[in-house]
């Protein structure tokens, strides 16, 4: 048998094993890409061990690899198990790529526990086990097929996951190809859903509503949070979050860190003089906390307390949405655009023109959410 060669195996192109001599073969995938496996006996069975891919090992090393793996296959033990050099499996990959992901997700957050929720419910009873380097498309199709049309915004949430959890190997040197692109969705087909926006009043309703929430009998902190998630434009989870060590009560404003921001960067939202009152009623609650709304166990309300004081007072929106209404008064009231979003804390313009943009329009947005205030209590 004519060995392989190192000019030889970078220009081999056909798929299929093309083998090297005592049970060392590289083995060329449909979609080009190469990787090293020893085929060998331990304990009188036979095994495909995966050596890495190529070019991050190349023929001299995967030789090498390969001799030691087989001097420890004849003593009878498994050279996969002693050698740290081995390839991860698909669940040792997510654990890699989970613990760099952790280090941008908000302290307590969901994205962790739904990371591991949705793989552990979906691909690791599947090819969890499997190397990484060995998994393909057809792999990657049977973990999402089951549920691509049933669950889509599971299943597509699935396959980005398991899309940056192959990236992250073709880094590695693990795998030269992603088998979680666009050929899933392009064999699977569309199971994209129509968008759904969350309910919203009109501008011109909000007060009204306000008044529903003050007149409700649900418990203080929860009317309070709500009323001032509306006069601050905020979102629930900031509003329900919210922390005394956060207000600069001189400034009359709040300061909300980037850790619990959904865009990452912190914000400071200007108080206007109802939502200071608000406060003020808020301190009758104040509890060990440090929360500026808590339960009466001192913890932080849930996100549905407040989807459902809006649908138990038939408000005819959600909380979420009165900030859409907010954006439409701003665009009815002639406030400019820049400063409109700025006052609901989205990023504007392109990376270029935000590299200039230095100021976060503090004075100008305090003016707004003034009158913003004015408009829905009349004082």
């Amino acid at each position: 048998m004519t060995k392989l060669t190192a000019v030889g195996v970078r220009s081999a192109k056909k798929p299929g094993k093309h083998y090297d001599g005592g049970g060392l073969f590289l083995l060329i995938r449909s979609s080009g890409s190469k990787s090293w496996v020893l085929r060998t006996t331990i304990n009188g069975k036979r095994r495909d061990l995966g050596l890495g891919g190529y070019p991050m090992f190349a023929l001299a090393e995967a030789r090498a690899k390969a001799a030691e793996y087989r001097k420890i296959a004849r003593q009878g033990r498994d050279p996969v198990a002693l050698c740290s050099t081995a390839l991860p499996t698909v669940r040792e990959a997510a654990d890699a790529v989970i613990e760099i992901h952790a280090a941008k997700w908000k302290p307590g957050g969901l994205s962790e526990k739904h990371w591991r929720s949705s793989l552990s419910n979906y691909v690791f009873p599947k090819i969890g086990s499997k190397p990484i380097d060995e998994v393909n498309s057809a792999d990657v199709m049977a973990c999402l097929a089951p549920i691509w049309h049933s669950h889509s915004t599971t299943a597509r949430r699935v396959l980005q996951r398991l899309s940056s959890i192959m990236r992250w190997s073709i880094a590695q040197g693990f795998r030269e190809d992603n088998p979680a692109d666009d050929r899933i969705t392009a064999a699977l087909g569309s199971n994209a859903k129509r968008a759904q926006h969350l309910q919203a009043l009109h501008h011109t309703q909000v007060a009204a509503a306000l008044a529903k929430v003050r007149d409700s009998s649900v418990y203080p902190t929860v009317r309070l949070a709500f009323e001032f998630a509306v006069l601050t434009a905020t979102r629930s989870g900031e509003a329900r979050g919210a922390r005394w060590k956060e207000i600069n009560q001189p400034e009359a404003l709040w300061e909300i860190p980037a850790v619990r921001m959904k865009g990452g960067r912190p914000h400071r939202a200007p108080l206007s003089a109802q939502a200071l009152e608000v406060l003020a009623t808020a301190r009758e609650y104040e509890t060990e906390s440090g929360l500026l709304f808590p339960r009466e166990d001192g913890r932080e309300w849930p996100a549905w307390k407040m989807s459902k004081l809006a649908a138990d007072l038939d408000l005819g929106g959600t909380l979420h949405g009165m900030r859409s209404a907010f954006r439409d008064w701003c665009s009815e009231s002639g406030v400019v655009r820049e400063v409109a979003e700025a006052c609901l804390a989205h990023q504007v313009a392109n990376a270029a023109e935000r590299a200039y943009a230095r100021s976060d329009l503090i004075s100008v947005r305090r003016e707004v959410m003034n009158s913003w205030a004015t408009y829905l209590t009349g004082s």
